[in-house]
């Protein structure tokens, strides 16, 4: 089946399930924005540990799509994973970090006698809400903007900015980007909580927090799109794959995939919408269930902006001839063969997420359950 498909066809199916499993965690970063959530929504402790383990029942799933977000990556395109992960480590080394923090903080919260005490662990949580979906909406955004590198003939990479990739946080566009994610996770956690947990008080303010924290998101999503729409971007030349600076090339992208690109991002964003509308102004509890997948979509636009339509997906600007692309960066036509027939197992790994998802719903977060006699094996 696969073995039909010429190499062309092959790096561009890959690029499609980048996009998917990238734009999955983004949904699946509601754990860290309801995170952010615990010291503005629960007011006493018995609230903090019902949103915390609310939380605590999907927060692995978050961190393991991130892996294997990064395993698409090095098997599929593996000079970019060298690339970004080898010369922007800084970056990527914290973002791992504050994920470590979580899983720590998870772990230890509620352990009797630990040493740290159950509210710098809540600030771990934070943390990681806050500090590691900025981070990595900076680095997604450098997608767009690019980055200082230079690869030689042997695609060796050296990195010419001595902040290893945290100047990109340094960027308005990155900066602008990774706020919008923040805001964009609180949305989401707060629809996911108003959806998981039976407390009527703190229901009430989950709705709240979600409508407030999608007008906290638009100027920064104004800024992204006013600048997306507009800026020039890294296009190649599929004779030559000469890289040059190509005026309105994103919006020129958007508008060459109506349906997946422009259809997609605005699609998305009426999704999100109307999952925060429906929760707060009709008490609704299936917001999530809009704005999830409405965030997909979303992602997968800005993913298949960045990569499709003869565009550099991760642009040098020390070297613009360095930048790389879906067709000079990805592995051998057999390997994306072989991993083709692998990721056959990918929709049956979503099934069981799905299963065990709906097996965890199946009875919601409540006092009773935080204070019943499985509380000590809660988070």
């Amino acid at each position: 089946m696969f073995s039909r498909l010429d190499l062309s066809q092959l790096q561009q199916l890959w690029w499609i399930i980048i996009a998917v499993v990238g734009s999955l965690f983004l949904f699946l970063s509601f754990v860290q924005g309801g995170q952010t959530l615990l010291f503005s929504m629960a007011k006493n402790d018995l609230e903090k540990s019902l949103v915390v383990n609310s939380l605590g029942r999907k927060w692995k799933l978050t961190f393991t799509t991130l892996v294997l977000l990064g395993g698409a990556l090095f098997a599929a395109f593996p000079l970019f994973y060298a690339t970004s992960f080898g010369g922007a480590y800084w970056v990527w080394i914290l973002i791992l970090f504050t994920f470590i923090l979580q899983a720590v903080s998870y772990e230890f919260r509620r352990k009797p006698g630990n040493l740290l005490g159950a509210k710098t662990y809540e600030i771990f949580l934070f943390a990681n809400g806050s500090l590691g979906l900025l981070l990595f909406g900076a680095a997604i955004g450098t997608i767009f903007t690019g980055s200082d590198f230079e690869l030689n003939a042997y695609h060796q990479v050296t990195w010419q900015h001595a902040g290893r990739g945290l100047e990109a946080a340094a960027n308005p566009f990155n900066l602008a980007l990774g706020l919008f994610l923040v805001f964009l996770a609180r949305v989401l956690g707060a629809l996911y909580l108003a959806n998981n947990i039976i407390h009527q008080a703190l229901e009430e303010r989950t709705r709240k927090a979600a409508f407030t924290n999608l007008v906290y998101a638009f100027p920064f999503l104004g800024y992204v799109l006013v600048n997306l729409m507009t800026m020039d971007g890294y296009g190649v030349d599929p004779a030559t794959g000469l890289v040059t600076m190509v005026k309105g090339k994103y919006l020129t992208n958007l508008l060459a995939l109506p349906v997946f690109g422009l259809g997609f991002l605005l699609g998305g964003l009426v999704l999100v919408i109307w999952g925060v509308a429906i929760g707060r102004f009709k008490k609704s509890k299936s917001g999530i269930w809009f704005a999830g997948p409405g965030v997909v979509l979303i992602g997968m636009a800005i993913f298949f902006c960045a990569g499709f339509n003869d565009t550099a997906f991760y642009p040098s600007r020390f070297d613009p001839g360095s930048s790389l692309t879906i067709h000079n960066a990805s592995s051998s036509r057999y390997t994306l063969i072989a991993m083709s027939y692998v990721a056959l197992a990918i929709p049956m790994v979503f099934a069981y997420v799905g299963h065990v998802w709906h097996l965890m719903d199946t009875k919601k977060m409540s006092v009773d359950e935080v204070r019943g006699e499985e509380a000590d094996e809660m988070y």
